[in-house]
């Protein structure tokens, strides 16, 4: 791959960093937007913390979840196309 940039010749990508992270986060993400939406789903009238507000921690891990996933999947093809694989 020719440089196009100003970064040193010994550069190196954080693609395994990025790998790595992406693994542990996606599923622990994911258990947490279940885990609040079962809560959530089970706060009655006056609860603390409150229904409303358990909906919305799901929904941000859901969200990170996804962007967790997708980060992951990005990863895995550019790891394959700098090796020479398919992607």
């Amino acid at each position: 791959m020719e440089r196009t940039g100003t970064e040193p010749v010994t550069a190196r990508s954080a693609l395994g960093l990025r790998l790595v992270l992406a693994a542990v986060y996606t599923p622990l993400f994911v258990l947490g937007a279940v885990v609040f939406s079962l809560w959530a789903a089970s706060a009655g009238p006056g609860s603390v913390p409150s229904g409303d507000g358990l909906a919305v921690v799901a929904g941000v891990c859901a969200a990170l979840a996804v962007l967790a996933a997708v980060d992951l999947v990005v990863v895995v093809r550019r790891r394959r196309r700098e090796r020479g694989g398919r992607g």
